[in-house]
């Protein structure tokens, strides 16, 4: 049988973290290149700047 905790993907956990780290990176990349091809700011296309 295996440990439901050792299964688990929530919470901090190996798994999470991994998937957490790529996500945000991957929006990291996607909001650099927006601000590249529309000249404007990430602030400022969300109505903040």
């Amino acid at each position: 049988m295996t440990n439901s905790t050792s299964t688990s993907r929530f919470g901090f956990v190996a798994f999470a973290e991994t998937w957490n780290g790529r996500l945000a990176m991957l929006g990291f990349v996607i909001g650099l290149g927006t601000e590249l091809l529309t000249g404007q700011g990430i602030l400022h296309q969300i109505g903040l700047g």
